[in-house]
């Protein structure tokens, strides 16, 4: 495959290639799109039963010590005096203008000591900020997913199945210590393994035996999408703000400092001039990223991501737009001289976790 030989491998590669996995480049990465029952399939089985996806691209900056946690105050948006030791916590990395360079979940893991975990490409990013050692490659992160989740964990070790929503726990293993935090990026239920490289393998053969089923990216972005969960460079991004991307809450204002707080104040007081609003096309056809949105004749934003639903079964969307945009707003998607009839809805556009 044209440029992959130059992507990073997951520890895992060669039991994905075994189990019929489609590779694909990925943030620097060869990661799998999808296995032998494709994306669809893989989709529909995490929002009805139980699937396990390898988030290994992630990258893991470990910060510890006395000084970390004001660190990460001091340069985060979210506020991490509202958790505590044995949380998670989603938050943003601002540069000056007050746009998303990346966001991040930090495991908190115990008094002094936190896993960063930012997206595929922007570790380096984050290690210029936050003072820390990469341990990217000393593990994979295991991402088990649906409805089913903990129910097929407890076939495994019914330690990983208690971890609770944004809970952090650190679980003695076969002798090793494994990371399990109640985070996701599907809408269902589940939680995140972080494995040592050393039983990776061992463990994952061990949750396909327990019937949880694997799933490639290309149904993490369709569930994702259906979840109105932002990807970066795609719903935020650097010229992207939080409060553009309807993210205010993942702002803590009262906090004295954090990257790119004056930029963010100042256009709070002034207004945002577009958002990030969702759309669904009348028919089944897919919506796709870079179309531009008319209503009544008028250009009003464009999408930023878009794919197909199979919940739904119809092309759905997120995009950037006009503030005026109101959910049942009839709209016209334009990409490369394809119209299709689609309306402005309210996001998510599927609801699972509760």
């Amino acid at each position: 495959m044209t440029g992959v030989s130059e992507d990073r491998r997951p520890f895992l590669y060669d039991l994905h290639v075994e189990l019929g996995a489609k590779i694909v480049p990925f943030g620097g990465w060869e990661m799998p799109l999808q296995y032998s029952t494709g994306t669809v399939a893989e989709h529909l089985a995490c929002r009805s039963d139980a699937v396990v996806f390898d988030v290994s691209h992630l990258g893991t900056v470990r910060a510890q010590g006395a000084d970390v946690f004001d660190t990460l105050q001091n340069s985060l948006t979210n506020d991490l005096s509202k958790i505590g030791p044995g949380r998670a916590q989603y938050t943003h990395l601002l540069n000056d203008a007050g746009g998303v360079i990346d966001d991040i979940i930090v495991w908190w893991v115990s008094e002094d000591e936190f896993d960063v975990m930012p997206n595929a490409s922007n570790t380096a990013g984050v290690l210029s900020v936050i003072p820390g050692t990469d341990v990217t490659a000393e593990r994979c992160v295991l991402a088990v997913q649906g409805p089913r989740a903990r129910e097929v964990l407890t076939r495994v070790d019914d330690r990983f199945a208690k971890v609770g929503r944004f809970r952090v726990e650190t679980v003695d293993y076969d002798g090793y210590e494994v990371r399990v935090a109640g985070t996701g990026y599907t809408g269902e239920d589940g939680v995140e393994l972080a494995v040592p490289n050393e039983i990776a393998e061992a463990l994952l053969r061990r949750l396909l035996d327990a019937g949880v089923i694997p799933a490639g990216l290309g149904a993490r972005d369709t569930l994702r999408l259906e979840a109105a969960l932002p990807l970066h460079g795609h719903d935020r991004g650097p010229d992207i703000s939080p409060l553009e991307a309807k993210l205010e809450w993942v702002i803590g204002w009262d906090k004295p400092h954090f990257l790119g707080k004056e930029a963010l104040l100042e256009q709070k007081s002034r207004g945002v001039a577009r958002e990030l609003f969702g759309v669904i096309a009348d028919d089944r056809r897919p919506l796709r990223d870079g179309a531009m949105v008319f209503r009544g004749g008028d250009e009003v934003g464009f999408l930023t991501s878009g794919n197909f639903s199979p919940i739904l079964g119809q092309g759905i969307g997120l995009g950037l737009g006009r503030t005026d945009l109101e959910v049942g707003d009839k709209v016209v998607v334009s990409l490369r001289g394809r119209e299709l009839d689609a309306t402005v809805a309210k996001t998510p556009f599927v609801r699972k976790v509760k």
